[in-house]
């Protein structure tokens, strides 16, 4: 059987973000179950999942409770649409959310998944605006390497340059400003300069134009870029100065990630919209959604009013029915206050690499956390293009992956290694971690002093 899958894996199955040919000589790895923060592959080798596969397993793998949910809820009504109707589950899933999420976000607009819900958000903007006699706000403001989807809205929003060009002409409007990556930063810099940058760049194409911005709580792209005491207050303010919407988008940094229900509550701001998805469901089931404020929902509440869109799929009642357990699970479990209670052991941890010569920067919140990789420590400086192909893909991720720890090494910024385990993780799984992470990374910085030596050579 595992030769069967080998073989139908390369001949059929077309990987997202992958580089096919990759696996021409290689084994695709196939994961074919989980437990709890370990997944095995089809040899019966555990990895500790370091990424909650991709941010999104929040509570971890197998549970039975969700699976169990599912099938109640598909033998009582598999399927019907939110298109002009509802269903028990749609409805109490909304009543939940409603009563989690802060302020008088109220209002819950399903997807089937994140891009989903950031065109759905950035859509309501402009529709929100229209109904207000302001027809021209149609852009939306985001920030350099952000990653914000791949649909052609979502992929407007995202500020990754890569991901963009091979499929542009894409939708009008995007705006990109600079992100908070302080460790790139001048020591003398305003520390909220790049908030200003936002109000700068909504001035300058004309507010009379600008529909939203959107931003993450602590951004992906990049590696766990996190905001400056006192950013999205300012941000905030410049919203409101100006009539511009602020859309947090938390595909990620909801469900417990940093800590809170939502990552707006960690930093301390009320956005008009949150876009959310992944650990929704805890990935048991594809979901997404919108909420969004009272104040945006209540143009379309009316007469022949309606907010003109939708997807087949959003609002599942077998997705919402695994939403509402796997957020029973969360509640009785408390995993917020697990994440919370144990964020400064895994913190600690990572930042106990600053001793390696290849770790420049630690950075993150809650359990959400990335490392940047430097050629020099004292410089900053970073590695050139083929300097990090031979240092991710040549290999640290192919390393960590047979010495069993799943995490994320990227490079569409500053290299670096992301980590993002299961809400339950606790220090036994840290332990692991660094079990793997320190003795590799200290290979990877050898590696690396020799190939920059036979290259100058």
């Amino acid at each position: 059987m595992s030769g069967d899958l080998q073989q139908q894996a390369k001949q059929h199955l077309w990987m997202h973000f992958t580089r096919m040919g990759s696996y021409a000589e290689h084994e695709v790895p196939v994961i074919v179950r989980g437990e709890g923060c370990y997944v095995y592959d089809e040899h019966g080798k555990r990895h500790l999942d370091g990424l909650s596969a991709l941010y999104c397993v929040n509570i971890g793998h197998g549970r039975a409770e969700l699976a169990e949910a599912a099938a109640a809820q598909a033998k009582e009504l598999a399927f019907y649409t939110n298109w002009s109707y509802a269903h028990p589950r749609a409805i109490e899933l909304a009543a939940r959310i409603a009563e989690l999420a802060p302020g008088n976000l109220d209002r819950v607009f399903f997807t089937s998944g994140g891009s989903e819900a950031v065109e759905s958000a950035w859509k309501l903007a402009k529709a929100y605006h229209a109904a207000q006699g302001e027809p021209r706000r149609h852009k939306i403001v985001a920030r350099n390497l952000a990653y914000h989807g791949t649909s052609m809205g979502a992929l407007t929003a995202t500020g990754l340059t890569a991901l963009r060009v091979l499929f542009e002409p894409l939708t009008p409007g995007g705006v990109h400003v600079p992100n908070t990556n302080s460790y790139r930063w001048s020591e003398d810099r305003d520390p909220l300069w790049a908030a200003d940058a936002i109000e700068e760049a909504i001035e300058f194409e004309g507010p009379e134009t600008v529909a939203a911005v959107i931003l993450e709580p602590v951004q992906n792209g990049g590696g766990c870029f996190v905001p400056q005491d006192g950013y999205f207050q300012r941000v905030r303010e410049i919203c409101d100065r100006h009539g511009v919407l602020l859309i947090s988008d938390e595909v990620i940094c909801a469900w417990g990630r940093l800590g809170h229900w939502f990552g707006c509550e960690r930093f301390d701001y009320l956005p008009d919209m949150i876009t959310t998805a992944k650990g929704i469901s805890s990935a048991y089931v594809p979901l997404g959604a919108v909420i969004a404020g009272e104040h945006i929902a209540e143009p379309f509440l009316h007469g022949n009013a309606a907010f003109n869109h939708g997807f087949t799929f959003g609002g599942h009642p077998v997705a919402c029915a695994v939403a509402l357990a796997n957020i029973d699970v969360m509640e009785r479990e408390q995993l917020n206050e697990n994440v919370l209670a144990n964020e400064g052991a895994f913190r600690g941890m990572l930042e106990g690499l600053r001793d390696l010569p290849i770790v420049g920067d630690v950075r993150g919140a809650g359990y959400f956390q990335a490392i940047e990789l430097v050629k020099d420590k004292d410089t900053k400086e970073t590695f050139d293009d083929d300097e990090s192909e031979q240092l991710l893909r040549g290999f640290l991720s192919g390393e960590l992956y047979q010495r069993g720890l799943i995490c994320r090494t990227d490079d569409r910024g500053d290299p670096i290694v992301q980590l993002s385990p299961p809400l339950i993780a606790g220090p036994q799984q840290f332990e692991e971690i660094e079990a793997i992470l320190r003795p590799v990374l200290g290979e990877a910085s050898q590696r690396m002093e020799r190939w920059s030596s036979l290259s100058r050579a």
